[in-house]
C-alpha cells in the first residue's frame, strides 16, 4: 500500500487556474455560438454542441486530478460568469439602439437572451455538472484509480444525460407554456428526437477525446505532485470548504 498524494493546506497549483479558464471558456463559449445551426451527416444541429462537451471533459479532468471539492468550487464559479454574462448581454440587447446603430437584428440575433431558455440552461447546467463530478469521483474509489477511460465516459453519460433530460423539456416545452410563449413550444416528440440525438453525439465526443483526457490527466498528476481520491469529502453542492484542504488521507492499492 501506498500513500496517494493529496493537497495539503494553503498549497497553490500550477495548472488549475488554467484548466478553469478553459472550463469557464468552453461553457461561456457555446452560449455564443449556440444560435447557429449546421447540418452534419444528414442532421441539423447547434454549433454549441462541439464546444458544450469540453466544459464535461474539462470538469471531468478537474475532478480526477483535484478531487470534488476544487471541482464544486469551478462549477459554482462557472455558474456565476454565465449567468452574469446572460444578464450583461440581455440587458445591453435591450438598450435602445441609437440612430446610426444598423445591426441590432443581428445583435439580438447572437447575444439576445430568450430568459426562460437562460433559466433552462443555467438550471440543467448546474444539476448536470455537479452529477457528473459526483460520479467522477464516486467511480474512482470504487475502481481504485484504475480505468479512467470507463469514469471520463460514465459521469459524461450520467451528467449530459441529466443535463439534456433536464433543458429541453424546460426550454422547449414546459417554460414557453409556463411563460405564456406557446408558439415556441415544441411538441413532445420533437423534445425527444433532438434531446436523444444531441446526447448521443456529446457522449461520442467525450469518447473520441478520451485520448487527449488521458495525456491531460496524466501530465498534471505528475506536474501537480497530486492524486485526489474524495474517501470522505462532503458531497453536498452547497457547502463551501477549501478546495487545497483534504478531508483526510487516503491510500490507493500499488
Amino acid at each position: 500500500m501506498t500513500e496517494t498524494p493529496q493537497p495539503s493546506p494553503h498549497r497553490s497549483y500550477r495548472y488549475l487556474d488554467v484548466i478553469t479558464a478553459v472550463f469557464i471558456t468552453a461553457l461561456l463559449t457555446s452560449n455564443l455560438v449556440a444560435s447557429k445551426t449546421s447540418t452534419l451527416f444528414g442532421m441539423t444541429i447547434g454549433v454549441g454542441i462541439f464546444v458544450f462537451p469540453v466544459s464535461y471533459i474539462f470538469g471531468d479532468i478537474l475532478t480526477e486530478v483535484y478531487g470534488y471539492k476544487a471541482s464544486r468550487r469551478v462549477i459554482w464559479i462557472g455558474f456565476s460568469s454565465a449567468a452574469l454574462a446572460s444578464l450583461i448581454f440581455y440587458l445591453c440587447d435591450i438598450a435602445p439602439p441609437a440612430a446610426g446603430f444598423k445591426n441590432q437584428d443581428a445583435f439580438h440575433t447572437i447575444l439576445g437572451q430568450t430568459p426562460y431558455i437562460l433559466a433552462a440552461s443555467l438550471t440543467a447546467y448546474f444539476i448536470g455538472e455537479f452529477c457528473n463530478s459526483y460520479v467522477m469521483a464516486k467511480m474512482k474509489i470504487w475502481s481504485k484509480g484504475k480505468h479512467l477511460w470507463m469514469r471520463t465516459i460514465g459521469s459524461t453519460i450520467v451528467g449530459e444525460g441529466v443535463d439534456s433530460l433536464v433543458f429541453y423539456p424546460l426550454a422547449f416545452a414546459i417554460f414557453p407554456l409556463l411563460f405564456n410563449f406557446p408558439s415556441a413550444a415544441w411538441g413532445w416528440g420533437m423534445v425527444f428526437a433532438v434531446m436523444t440525438s444531441n446526447f448521443f453525439l456529446k457522449v461520442l465526443l467525450e469518447a473520441l477525446f478520451t485520448p487527449v483526457t488521458y495525456f491531460l490527466v496524466n501530465f498534471l498528476k505528475k506536474a501537480e505532485g497530486v492524486d485526489v481520491y474524495d474517501y470522505d469529502t462532503n458531497f453536498n453542492p452547497f457547502v463551501f470548504e477549501d478546495s487545497n484542504t483534504p478531508s483526510s488521507p487516503s491510500k490507493t492499492p500499488t
